[in-house]
C-alpha cells in the first residue's frame, strides 16, 4: 500500500471500517465478486463523480471490467453495496442500470449492421403502436449537436467507420438518459484524429455534468483526457489521485506493485535480407468485395515491419493471404529461406506454409474462436501447435506443460494453474497465452496482429521484448498494431494501408504520428513503395 499523500495518492480503502469523505454520485463499497475459486474483486471501494472523467487502471485480471460489469448490471456482486446519491441501490440487470442512468459502451460493439443508426439506438426500448422514426432521428440529431457527435441517424451501420459505430453506441446510452457512461478501451481501434474527436466529445459531456469512466491501458491518453485515476491491483482498490498529480511511471508502478521500465528497445537490424516478398497481390473476399489492391512490400530478416491502418482496411486479409487462409486473385507471395531456393506460398495450405517456416501469430477479436479452445486447459492449448510432430502413437504432454508453465511465469498470466480451462481466464490473460504460444514456435517469419490488444502496460512491454528478441535472432517480424506511438517506437519500417492499398512505407525512426494518421485515412497518388525508407 502506498503511504497517504505520496504523489497525491489517496490510498485504497477496501479493507477496514472507513469511508471516503466525498460527495460522489456513485459509491461502490466493499464490492466482492468470485468466479469459482478465483477472487476477481476483493472488497473494492470506488467513487465516481459527476462532471469528471475517471480513468480506471490495472493489470489484466485486476478486476476493472468485472467491477464495471457489476455497476452496469451484467454481473451481480457477491458482497458489498452500491450507493447512488447516498441511496443504496440494487442492480441485477442492464435494464436496472439504465433505469438508474448508467450505461456501458463495450469494446466490441453490439449493433445490427442492416439497421440504421436511429433504429439501433431505439432497439429494445418499450413502446406502443407505430414508431415515429422522424421524432427519433430529430432527438438523435439534438444529442449529436449538444455534444459534438457527427453521425447521420439514417445511415446504415454497415456503411459506417469504426469511430462512427462507436458514436452510435455512445448516443444509444445517452438517448436512454444515461448520466454515467462507462467506456471499455474506447480508443482501441481509432486513428489519432478520431481519438482527438472522441476526447473532445468526452470533455463536452463532462462539462455538461456527466460522469465518465474509461477503462484503458494507454497511459498517455489517460494523462491527456482524464481528471482522476483509480487503480486496481489483483482485485483490490489500491488508490486514486488527480491525474495532474501523477505520471505514467508512477501509475504503472502502482498497477504492478513494483518499479517497471517503460522503454521500448529498438536495436538496429543486423544484416537484413529479404525473407518474404509480396508482389501485386489482389484479393476479393467471399462476398465479392475487393479487399486488397496491388499490394507490394518486402519483409526483411532481423527487422520489424509495422503495418498501420484503420480497422477493416485490409490488414486481416493480408495476413490471412500470407498464411494460406485466403487465396489472392493475383500476385505472388514468396518465402526466401536462408541459403535455400525461394518458394511460392500462394496455393499452399496453412499446414504446408507452416512447414515452409512461416508461422502466423494471428490474434483476432475472437480469441477463443480461432486461436484457442476455451474448454481446453493451457497445456492442451499449447499442444495444438505440436501434436502432429510426434513420431509415435502417444502424445508428448510434458513439453506442452513445460511451455505452458513458462508462459504463465514469463507473462505473469493470472491463473490457478496450467490445468485451468482458458475460458475461465480474463480476456487479457487469454491473449497472453495465445501470443506466448505463437512466439515460442520459433518461426522464420512471425506475423502478429494486435498482439497487445487488451493487455496492461507491464504485459505489453514484456511482449515487445519478446518480439525484439525474435528480431535479434534474425526473424522477419510483421507487426500489425493500432497504437501509433508503439508502432513508431518499436518498428524499423511502417507500411500504411488505406482502403486496401499501400499508401506508403515510412522509416519508424523518423516517422510522424500525425502524418501516419493522415495516410491511414487519405489515399495519396504515386507508387506504393518509394524512397529510402523501403530498404
Amino acid at each position: 500500500m502506498f503511504p497517504a499523500g505520496a504523489g497525491g495518492i489517496r490510498p485504497g480503502r477496501c479493507k477496514g471500517e472507513c469511508s471516503l469523505d466525498t460527495n460522489a454520485s456513485i459509491k461502490l463499497r466493499n464490492i466482492t465478486k468470485r468466479f469459482g475459486t478465483t477472487l476477481a474483486n476483493d472488497r473494492c471501494w470506488l467513487d465516481i463523480n459527476r462532471g469528471e472523467i475517471l480513468a480506471l487502471l490495472g493489470e489484466n485480471g485486476s478486476g476493472k471490467t468485472t467491477l464495471m460489469n457489476m455497476l452496469s448490471g451484467i454481473y451481480y456482486p457477491d458482497e458489498g453495496q452500491i450507493f447512488i446519491d447516498d441511496k443504496e441501490v440494487v442492480i441485477r440487470s442492464p435494464k436496472d442500470a439504465f433505469d438508474l442512468g448508467i450505461g456501458m459502451i463495450h469494446q466490441h460493439f453490439k449493433l445490427v449492421d442492416v439497421l440504421t443508426a436511429a433504429e439501433n439506438i431505439i432497439l429494445g426500448l418499450p413502446g406502443k403502436g407505430r414508431l415515429d422514426m422522424k421524432a427519433v432521428s430529430d432527438k438523435v440529431r439534438r444529442i449529436c449537436q449538444t455534444y459534438g457527435f457527427d453521425i447521420d441517424p439514417d445511415q446504415k451501420i454497415y456503411d459506417m467507420s469504426v469511430s462512427q459505430k462507436q458514436t452510435v453506441e455512445i448516443v444509444k446510452v445517452l438517448y436512454r438518459g444515461a448520466e454515467v457512461l462507462i467506456l471499455d478501451e474506447p480508443t482501441a481501434v481509432l486513428t489519432p484524429q478520431e481519438t482527438k474527436t472522441l476526447f473532445k466529445v468526452l470533455r463536452n459531456m463532462r462539462d455538461d455534468g456527466k460522469a465518465i469512466v474509461i477503462i484503458t491501458h494507454k497511459l498517455h491518453e489517460v494523462e491527456e483526457v482524464s481528471d482522476r485515476v483509480a487503480i486496481l491491483r489483483k482485485g483490490s482498490f489500491v488508490g486514486d489521485m488527480p491525474t495532474k498529480d501523477t505520471n505514467a511511471r508512477e501509475m504503472t508502478n502502482m498497477m504492478v506493485g513494483r518499479p517497471v521500465a517503460l522503454n521500448i528497445e529498438r536495436p538496429d537490424p543486423v544484416d537484413p535480407k529479404p525473407r518474404l516478398e509480396v508482389r501485386n497481390v489482389n484479393l476479393t473476399d467471399e462476398e465479392g468485395i475487393q479487399r486488397l489492391f496491388d499490394v507490394s512490400f518486402t519483409a526483411n530478416s532481423g527487422e520489424i515491419l509495422g503495418i498501420a491502418g484503420i480497422s477493416g482496411c485490409g490488414q486481416k486479409e493480408l495476413l490471412e493471404a500470407i498464411a494460406g487462409l485466403q487465396r489472392p486473385d493475383s500476385g505472388s507471395i514468396t518465402f526466401m529461406p536462408e541459403g535455400q531456393e525461394a518458394r511460392e506460398l500462394i496455393g499452399l495450405t496453412p499446414r504446408q506454409i507452416q512447414q515452409q517456416g512461416v508461422v502466423l501469430s494471428f490474434v483476432p477479436e475472437d480469441r477463443l474462436g480461432m486461436g484457442l479452445v476455451g474448454s481446453m486447459d493451457i497445456t492442451n492449448n499449447m499442444m495444438l501447435r505440436s501434436y502432429r510432430s510426434g513420431s509415435t502413437g502417444f502424445l508428448d504432454m510434458k513439453s506442452p506443460r513445460d511451455l505452458g508453465e513458462d508462459i504463465v511465469k514469463r507473462l505473469e498470466v493470472v491463473t490457478p494453474g496450467v490445468t485451468t480451462p482458458v475460458r475461465q481466464l480474463s480476456g487479457g490473460n487469454v491473449q497472453k497465452v495465445l501470443v506466448g504460444r505463437e512466439i515460442a514456435s520459433a518461426p522464420s517469419v512471425l506475423m502478429t496482429a494486435y498482439a497487445v490488444r487488451g493487455l496492461d502496460i507491464n504485459s505489453s512491454y514484456t511482449i515487445y521484448d519478446l518480439i525484439n528478441q525474435q528480431k535479434k535472432e534474425g526473424v522477419a517480424v510483421i507487426y500489425v498494431g493500432e497504437d501509433l506511438d508503439i508502432l513508431i517506437g518499436l518498428c524499423d519500417r511502417i507500411l500504411v494501408l488505406c482502403s486496401g492499398r499501400v499508401n506508403g512505407i515510412v522509416d519508424g525512426r523518423t516517422a510522424d504520428k500525425e502524418q501516419i494518421g493522415l495516410m491511414m485515412t487519405r489515399l495519396e497518388g504515386g507508387e506504393q513503395e518509394g524512397g529510402s525508407a523501403n530498404g
